[in-house]
């Protein structure tokens, strides 16, 4: 049944012009109501020029998508949910993923909610959700088996820990431990031997993949592994401590390869305060690129994880999955890739 009402409003023998309907777009644009309603939702599979003359004939007939009724047939309430890490509020990465999956709801016409930790933490208030996107799931979240066991359809970006029970609807992964590989190559160039990798080693599928790659990278070179632990949700003072404790017990290390988001910033500070340079005696490279990294003095090389591409990228896929394009179990490699910069350009001109 179409909920598209018609209001009609009678003074003698005047009536309100009726509003447009879907079919009447449908019909200004030459095509099927099916087509017509797919072009504007912005799903099915929908020409370029078919969707401009469907978005054209709406424009022409001022009609707008009746999102209620869209949902009551559905069954649904027209709403996805985040559940993110709590160190996203001091997180630029996570922001910027918010944002990608907020931009990407927007074009559907969805609405996103952040789910709580308390929600998420077991309360009884069941979660008001069509779908959920959980950024990096982290070992040992009590939650999480709850949430995979909810019903509700599940896309998580990079995959489940393996202590962690559970299939999700969806996964959008990237290959860290290629990139580390990669950041190594950078590495080289500055003929560093006593690299060091601060990092939480099994919080979550990307800092296991940073691990592997790490440790494979020091193997082909021949070099000791040094990693300093560091909580996947430390603030900046921790990341401070961590660095100091690192140089106090390794004073030869000669490159740092930061973990957490932000960790560079941290990092280039303690070196700065300890008379340790850049360039000189130690470099400094960032598995999450920041904003800043390129404006700091070397530049820093870094991944760049392209979070807010990442962050649509999650919601389509979720999306599909609600709207039935996409299959359970789908499971998406999304490319990354290294920035060279200043701090991996040249050899380091004392060697430790």
């Amino acid at each position: 049944m179409d909920y598209d009402w018609v209001g009609v409003v009678r003074l003698g023998r005047m009536q309100e012009p009726r509003r447009a309907r879907l079919i009447d777009v449908a019909r200004r644009a030459g095509v099927g109501k099916t087509t017509a309603s797919d072009a504007l939702s912005g799903g099915g599979r929908v020409s370029s020029a078919t969707r401009e003359a469907v978005l054209a004939a709406a424009a022409d007939l001022g009609y707008s998508v009746n999102t209620a009724a869209r949902h009551l047939r559905g069954g649904a309430i027209g709403t996805i949910g985040i559940v993110l890490p709590e160190v996203v509020s001091r997180s630029s990465y996570y922001m910027a993923f918010t944002f990608g999956i907020v931009t990407s709801a927007a074009a559907h016409d969805i609405d996103v909610t952040i789910v709580s930790p308390s929600v998420s933490s077991g309360r009884s208030r069941p979660i008001r959700a069509d779908g959920l996107i959980i950024g990096d799931p982290l070992s040992g979240d009590a939650a999480l088996p709850a949430l995979m066991s909810s019903g509700i359809p599940i896309v998580t970006q990079e995959h489940l820990p393996d202590d962690i029970a559970g299939t999700p609807d969806g996964v959008i992964w990237s290959s860290h431990e290629a990139a580390m590989l990669r950041l190594f190559d950078e590495i080289d160039v500055t003929q560093a031997r006593h690299p060091a990798l601060l990092v939480a080693p099994d919080a979550t599928d990307w800092s296991r993949q940073l691990v592997a790659g790490y440790r494979e990278g020091c193997a082909a070179r021949d070099l000791d592994p040094v990693i300093a632990p560091i909580s996947f949700e430390a603030p900046w003072h921790a990341v401070r401590e961590a660095t100091e404790r690192l140089l106090q017990t390794r004073p030869e290390t000669d490159v740092i390869i930061c973990g957490p988001d932000s960790s560079a910033i941290e990092v280039v500070a303690v070196l700065g305060r300890l008379g340790r340079t850049i360039g000189e005696d130690i470099t400094v490279v960032s598995c999450v690129d920041h904003p800043s990294l390129p404006f700091l003095t070397p530049s820093i090389t870094s991944i760049d994880l392209r979070p807010r591409d990442s962050g649509v990228a999650c919601a389509e896929l979720l999306i599909d999955l609600l709207d039935g394009r996409a299959a359970s179990g789908t499971d998406v490699e999304f490319p990354i890739a290294v920035v060279a910069r200043e701090s991996t350009a040249r050899a380091l001109r004392v060697r430790r």
